[in-house]
């Protein structure tokens, strides 16, 4: 049940808007069931202000035909601003969709593509227990930070094309290597003939479902 776009705005340090995409589950409302919820993050090229462009890739496109057993939000990044600089307006938003809809905190888990990849590293680490579970997609993390002590506990799957020309594979390989090294809960998937587009097979995979369904955060802070 895709819902048209809708713009939050939150007053943060100044007056800050975001469009975002809702999709809820067939089912939703019915006997107050919660339900899981999760964040995308689209990539650098859905920038803007027209929130159609979100369904462009990914789990936005999919929401469209599919029927998902999740709440999903997909904010949209403003036209030169990057995911990793919007930590404060995208905690405004789950704690929003928190307040307004039923959600079971327990299972709230954040993916991303791309430019989202880099911010889903960089969100879980700055909400080391906001998540059950993180799925980037052919992002990166800067590993002279201490990833294991930080999200060493997170459950990790983490997709990229080993043909990637814009986001190299030694971006995902160097944060999951830091993190198994110290004992973290990360797994990759690497795609052999894949060059960037990475999400395309992950989002169609439903064992990629099954896996993230599967993941519950019972210290649940953001």
């Amino acid at each position: 049940m895709p819902q048209i776009g809708k713009k939050f705005e939150t007053t943060i340090t100044k007056k800050l808007e975001m469009n975002y995409l809702l999709y809820l589950p067939e089912g939703y409302g019915v006997g107050g069931e919660k339900w899981p919820l999760v964040v995308f993050l689209h990539g650098a090229g859905e920038r803007g202000d027209d929130v159609e462009l979100v369904k462009t890739n990914a789990l936005p496109n999919l929401a469209e035909t599919e029927d998902f057993p999740f709440i999903a939000v997909s904010p949209q990044c403003p036209e030169g601003r990057y995911w990793p600089h919007m930590g404060d307006e995208l905690a405004a938003l789950i704690e929003k969709i928190i307040a307004e809809y039923n959600v079971d905190t327990k299972r709230i888990y954040l993916t991303g593509i791309s430019m989202g990849g880099y911010g889903t590293w960089h969100f879980i680490q700055k909400h080391p227990h906001a998540f059950a579970a993180a799925v980037p997609v052919c992002g990166g993390a800067d590993t002279k930070f201490e990833l294991g002590e930080k999200i060493g506990h997170l459950p990790l799957w983490v997709f990229h094309g080993a043909l990637d020309r814009v986001v190299p594979l030694s971006e995902s390989l160097e944060p999951v290597k830091a993190l198994t090294d110290s004992g973290g809960d990360a797994k990759m998937t690497i795609y052999g003939d894949v060059y960037h587009d990475s999400w395309t097979e992950t989002f169609k995979n439903p064992e990629l479902y099954e896996w993230l369904l599967s993941k519950v955060n019972e210290g649940f802070t953001l």
